[in-house]
């Protein structure tokens, strides 16, 4: 299944490519991009960079937020591959050497990484494990020797470790460029009977050099089958300018006829500090366990090494009842774990929760003075008596330091304050994908949040916190949008941002600038259904608390969208949602859904912390609003939007995204029954079998006579994320068997050895030419949001009596003032002539 990437198919242009007015677009991309560039960072969007993904992305290596590295290195083992397979189940994966490279042996590869649901500790080491199950099928005796290599640049030294509990292993100490932290990786192996461990601590792997080489060192195992040979003094430990080196372990095993042995190696890496440009600096979560020092690998992997039988164990606990339930077809349990590779693979950085350590140059023009005086003390000499000047002036600087990110924290998105006693679990960010850099992208989220609310719920609470908070942020610093050339604010009050930022997360949120998300109409209600569902999957009473108000303001900034005051917000004729080169006019099928089931999540939500008067609000506000979405429907489906163009007819595979998450929070569903399954019926009958007989997914738009809807980039693009969720939605309304093909089709795409070559790289999307668009994205994590459409959670909701259908309720003039001193300036002048004219029809003859 691994692939060094895509085969036979294009890359698809990025949505900046192929927008409208594309020439100032290019212009003002293009002076981004040297901008940053000129910085010494990279564009959060760069369509001229190709970016390709790692066959070694296949491979598990680490647990979550660690850091990924990339695969190891082949050995010369002279593998045809023809006897060899590859099978995965991520976090867990085998490569079989059938015959390979003696016919007379059998020998199986087992990797692992500790990637354990509901566990927070083990989850967050950066180690991995592979155990080696030789068997020898001939009649006579076989010495067999494995091992494992490091493939390093730079400057660096390696040195063996302290043996214990009979493991063996060797510490390379890498020493990363640019001023980056450094990382320590640790290769080990543990000396049983009938296996010996020998280490080769040094060899040349590139430069100019007549020391001992790669060659020398492979030479030298297959001539002897291990390293008790090697001279210690030729074998040197650090290298020499202009030169990389490596070191190497190896386990010899001495096997009978018909017998079998294992041998496991763990690879470990150190990398304590996560250092972003901004010059703030943090610390990994498995540091909580193992601390800041870089040899702590030495003890990742010895502890890899004797606990990983016991990882597997709860690993197959956990995917066993999957693997075994027979409504699941074949091909469904394997890309349900496999998508999990991105939980790894997309940029993950998981924090130990502390502050971040600042630099004086973090803090720049910042004035502030060191109190060196001992003024807490009777003891004048105690200060001195400490013989250690050094700690103190430190001491006083962490203060200092503290102090001022205790101010900086008060606007930020670090929703640790919003604590209620609970764990604190650190903080978590990914990438929207590896070609767009964007932590935390909200909108696309919202969509893979299923994996962890399932998998890792404190890691999705801790999210929720931080987006919360970033509700309360108002950070006025003007940024020039890509779309238009004007600016707009970085983050207003009331809005929840596109992305916690690029180069300085919870700070400077909002790397995004295509468009002013302020004005998004899909950002809050996605944080308001999240809020909720995740409060009734995890029964988290106090964090529905914390984060009440934060969803009651974003339910009140979403007012001032809502133009004709009928209940419904309208999108403004621009891409204002995650489509974000695919326009939508008036009241439409996604945003409006978003918002109906948002209201109704935002009353149930009242009532889980006793706010009786904002239950009321918005469920009478509920009411009002689906009775508008409703005049949507066509007869068939719901139409994309109601500006009465052509583009309103579009078959939307995304129409029912608001009736998706209502359902799947147990709330009433936000329209009948009927209809969904009219919709979701015509759905899979166009977008999904219409198109290669349903073998690529579910193409987002499609004209009504059958044939695609050409008119955006995106309207002729399948997102697999879209795809998963459509199939979740299907398989909540009965349609199992639909879901199920419609799901498929991703996998043939994608997963298959016939498809296009996606294995552990899905992007957001190809084409309906077979064009790809970013690879390895975050969206098509939520497949899981199929696995919770058939084994729903227990759900922790408290029954809500009828709502009283008060046509005032009480506190609609509080929530009115709210909701006016968090509107937005008018911009006239970024509406079209169009919109212009269909808003003064709109007014004119609207009942």
């Amino acid at each position: 299944m691994e692939k060094n990437g895509p085969t036979g198919v294009s890359r698809n242009s990025s949505p900046l490519q192929s927008n409208v007015d594309s020439a100032g677009l290019g212009f003002r991309l293009l002076r981004h991009i040297i901008e940053e560039t000129s910085k010494g960072r990279v564009a959060i969007i760069d369509p001229m960079k190709k970016r390709t993904a790692k066959s070694g992305q296949g491979v598990p290596l680490g647990g979550i937020g660690g850091t990924n590295i990339s695969g190891i290195g082949s050995w010369d083992w002279n593998l045809s591959g023809q006897k060899s397979t590859y099978h995965a189940l991520y976090p867990r994966a085998w490569t079989v050497y059938d015959g390979e490279p003696d016919p007379d042996l059998k020998i199986v590869c087992r990797q692992i990484s500790p990637i354990i649901p509901h566990n927070y500790q083990e989850s967050s080491y950066p180690a991995a494990v592979f155990t080696f199950t030789v068997t020898n099928s001939g009649n006579t005796a076989a010495d067999n020797s494995v091992g494992g290599k490091s493939e390093l640049t730079g400057y660096h030294s390696n040195s063996s470790m302290i043996e214990k509990d009979g493991v063996h292993g060797i510490l390379l100490h890498h020493r990363t460029a640019d001023g980056q932290p450094p990382v320590t990786f640790a290769i080990v192996a543990q000396e049983k009977e009938d296996v010996h461990i020998s280490e080769c601590p040094y060899f040349v792997m590139s430069g100019s050099s007549d020391e001992f080489t790669a060659k020398d060192m492979w030479t030298s195992v297959k001539e002897h089958g291990s390293f008790d040979h090697l001279d210690p003094v030729k074998t040197s430990a650090s290298s020499r300018p202009g030169t990389s080196i490596g070191a190497a372990i190896a386990a010899s095993v001495k096997l009978a006829p018909q017998a079998t042995r294992n041998v496991s190696f763990s690879l470990a890496w150190a990398s304590p500090e996560v250092k972003f440009c901004s010059g703030k600096t943090y610390h990994r979560r498995y540091t909580k366990f193992y601390g800041t020092d870089v040899d702590a690998a030495a003890s990742l992997a010895h502890d890899a090494i004797l606990e990983h039988g016991t990882w597997e164990m709860k690993i197959e606990e956990w995917q066993n009842p999957i693997l075994q339930d027979k409504r699941f077809p074949a091909w469904y349990p394997v890309t349900l774990f496999n998508e999990l590779y991105y939980l790894n693979a997309g940029g993950t950085i998981w924090t130990d929760g502390l502050p971040p350590i600042q630099s004086l140059t973090a803090i720049g023009g910042k004035k502030f003075s060191l109190d060196m005086s001992n003024g807490e003390t009777d003891d004048d000499n105690e200060m001195i008596s400490r013989n250690n000047t050094a700690t103190d002036i430190l001491h006083q600087m962490a203060s200092v330091l503290e102090r001022m990110h205790a101010s900086l924290a008060s606007n930020s998105a670090i929703g640790i304050t919003l604590l209620q006693g609970e764990e604190n679990i650190g903080q978590f960010i990914y990438l929207e994908g590896i070609e767009y850099y964007m932590w935390n992208t909200y909108d696309v989220h919202f969509y893979a949040s299923f994996s962890l609310i399932m998998l890792f719920p404190k890691l999705q609470l801790s999210i929720q916190r931080d987006f919360a908070a970033a509700v309360m942020m108002h950070d006025p610093e003007k940024l020039k949008l890509l779309h238009d050339g004007k600016f707009a604010a970085r983050k207003v009050l009331g809005a929840v941002p596109h992305d916690l930022g690029l180069y300085d997360p919870w700070f400077k949120v909002n790397a995004y600038t295509l468009h002013n998300t302020d004005r998004w109409k899909d950002l809050n209600p996605k944080f308001v259904l999240q809020v909720y569902r995740d409060v009734v999957a995890t029964g988290d009473k106090s964090f529905a608390r914390a984060v009440w108000p934060s969803v009651y303001m974003a339910m009140a900034y979403m007012e001032q969208f809502d133009k004709d005051k009928d209940g419904m917000i309208e999108n403004e004729d621009f891409p204002d949602q995650t489509y974000d080169v695919w326009s939508m006019a008036g009241v439409s099928a996604y945003c409006g859904g978003l918002w109906v089931a948002a209201l109704q999540a935002a009353s149930a939500l009242a009532h889980e912390v006793g706010d009786k008067a904002s239950e009321e609000l918005f469920w009478n506000k509920y009411e009002k609003a689906k009775s508008v979405y409703d005049k949507l429907w066509n007869g068939s489906y719901f139409n994309y939007d109601d500006a009465g163009t052509k583009v309103s007819t579009s078959i939307h595979a995304d129409q029912l995204a608001g009736q998706w998450y209502a359902k799947a929070c147990g709330l009433s569903p936000i329209v009948d029954k009927d209809k969904s399954q009219s919709a979701l019926e015509k759905i899979y009958s166009f977008n999904v079998m219409k198109f290669k007989d349903g073998k690529r997914g579910a193409m987002n738009g499609m004209w009504p006579d059958g044939t695609l809807d050409m008119t955006s980039m995106q309207s002729r693009e399948i997102w697999p994320g879209v795809t998963y969720a459509l199939a979740a939605t299907m398989i909540q309304e009965g349609l199992v068997e639909e879901g199920f093909k419609t799901a498929e089709g991703v996998y043939h795409a994608a997963w298959s050895p016939e498809g296009l070559g996606y294995a552990f790289q899905t992007p957001e999307s190809w084409n309906n030419d077979d064009g790809y668009r970013s690879l390895c994205y975050m969206r098509p994590l939520a497949i899981w949001s199929i696995q919770w459409a058939l084994s729903t959670p227990k759900l922790h909701k408290e029954p809500q009596t009828d709502v009283t259908q008060d046509s005032f309720p009480k506190n609609q003039f509080s929530y009115a003032r709210v909701a006016k001193l968090l509107q937005l300036p008018e911009d006239e002048s970024s509406k079209s002539y169009l919109r212009v004219l269909y808003e003064i029809v709109r007014n004119r003859f609207s009942p």
